[in-house]
């Protein structure tokens, strides 16, 4: 259901409609976490590290997704707000044709330089093929990524984010399934373990993404204009790309940092790496998901302004300052007091490298869940009113902060643990940046 957020209480309507992409993220995590979590217990420790290993480099092409995934929303939510119904519809066909030609130039740039990413973080030769293979399946199914970002980012435009929610959730728990299923049943087929794992994702990765686009159609039919809607326009790719490159680069730099990272990590061993494999997808789905709130926001910004109500963004920016520090409390107290349970779900066995490390992760980044929180709120109401500048400002400098010092701190005595430091570091003045470029911002 398409749901009008310029019209009352702020709070109630921005709680009502993030809810639900909270409960989207947790189940778009869950691809990730089970394949982590069949590879660790039903394959072994090398496969975990060889699937943690090739998601920093996934992570590059879900910037590029989230890229068209936020240019496409931003943009449709102003349109939708303002009732121009003929441009909106223009501007999701311009997103789909855009998403079609830059998702092929990364396949084929990924299919042919993936084993080059490998080694450029230095994958330990034990888990170079396993790794490849991962990567290599993963990359086949980017066009379903990419269209159901896209798909997920209209449903939000419109103010509708319980339809991927629904999607999500089946998908998910089937992705558990078939992992399973392609791990055990079908050992004989899938000799390697990670590739189970992987065709599992990808088949129902695919299922998910052509429901949403079939809905995505539907919906947009039932919103009646009377001329004829024109497919592509250059003017909105153009609005559409000022809004989505920045976050594409925002995002892939970010990856791109997060690969640096993984390249130190990896020099400490493969207890190390499977320690931090499994403890950082607990992080991914706390940063996710305050992320995920902050699209909302950024929805929830877009509407007003193209709606011409500019004093309910502030309001609205308050309202998803209390959901994500909400949201934060059991998870911060979850992870730093059960870290040593939560890492065990991912390790059939694990070593004391991999047990300590990730335990220890958890216990360094947990208590700063509400510092990196107010920045994501800030963040979500700057992309909103497509202040990109000011958003890229403070990404880039939580992410120079945090490779640096985890190069710096790493080889000093601290060792891996200074690794872990560089993140609360990194998010506190981060923080700081945001939420001051969010005061000063002038939108009216």
């Amino acid at each position: 259901m398409n749901r009008d957020l310029t019209v009352g209480n702020p709070d109630t309507v921005l709680w009502k409609f993030c809810i639900p992409l909270f409960g989207s993220i947790i189940f778009q995590q869950l691809y990730n976490i089970a394949d982590s979590f069949v590879a660790g217990k039903f394959v072994g420790e090398q496969a975990l590290a060889a699937v943690g290993n090739s998601y920093e480099i996934t992570l590059i092409f879900i910037a590029f997704a989230f890229g068209c995934n936020i240019g496409c929303s931003v943009t449709v939510s102003q349109l939708f707000g303002a009732k121009r119904f003929r441009e909106m519809k223009t501007a999701v066909c311009t997103t789909l044709i855009a998403t079609g030609a830059l998702c092929l130039l990364l396949m084929i740039t990924g299919l042919v330089f993936s084993a080059d990413l490998l080694r450029l973080i230095h994958t330990p030769d034990e888990v170079f093929e396993a790794s490849k293979l991962y990567l290599d399946i993963y990359i086949l199914s980017l066009p379903f990524v990419f269209y159901y970002n896209v798909a997920t980012g209209i449903f939000s435009a419109l103010g509708n984010s319980r339809t991927p929610f629904l999607f999500l959730m089946c998908s998910s728990l089937a992705n558990i399934a078939m992992d399973i299923l392609f791990t055990t049943r079908f050992s004989n087929i899938f000799t390697r373990g990670v590739d189970g794992v992987a065709w599992a994702t990808f088949l129902c990765q695919g299922v998910s993404c052509i429901l949403a686009l079939v809905c995505v159609f539907r919906t947009l039919s039932a919103i009646r204009v009377e001329e004829k809607v024109p497919l592509f326009s250059w003017q909105l790719l153009g609005k559409i790309s000022m809004v989505a490159i920045p976050s594409i680069l925002q995002q892939s730099f970010v990856s791109f940092g997060n690969i640096i990272i993984q390249g130190v990590i990896n020099t400490f061993g493969t207890g190390v790496m499977a320690g931090y494999s499994a403890s950082v997808k607990l992080n991914n789905l706390v940063i996710t998901s305050l992320t995920t709130i902050g699209n909302g926001i950024s929805n929830f910004t877009a509407q007003n302004i193209g709606a011409g109500k500019p004093v309910r963004v502030r309001k609205g920016f308050r309202a998803g300052l209390k959901l994500v520090w909400l949201l934060c409390v059991p998870l911060a107290v979850l992870y730093f007091f059960a870290g040593k349970t939560l890492v065990r779900i991912f390790l059939d066995a694990p070593s004391e490298a991999a047990l300590r490390t990730g335990t220890q992760f958890l216990r360094i980044v947990a208590p700063f869940y509400f510092v990196v929180a107010a920045k994501l709120a800030a963040d979500g109401v700057l992309r909103g009113a497509a202040l990109m500048k000011w958003f890229m400002i403070t990404t880039f400098t939580d992410l120079l902060l945090r490779v640096s010092l985890a190069r710096i701190l790493s080889a000093t005595t601290l060792g891996s643990t200074g690794i872990w430091l560089a993140w609360p570091i990194g998010w506190t003045i981060a923080t700081v940046l945001s939420v001051q470029f969010y005061r000063r911002a002038r939108w009216e």
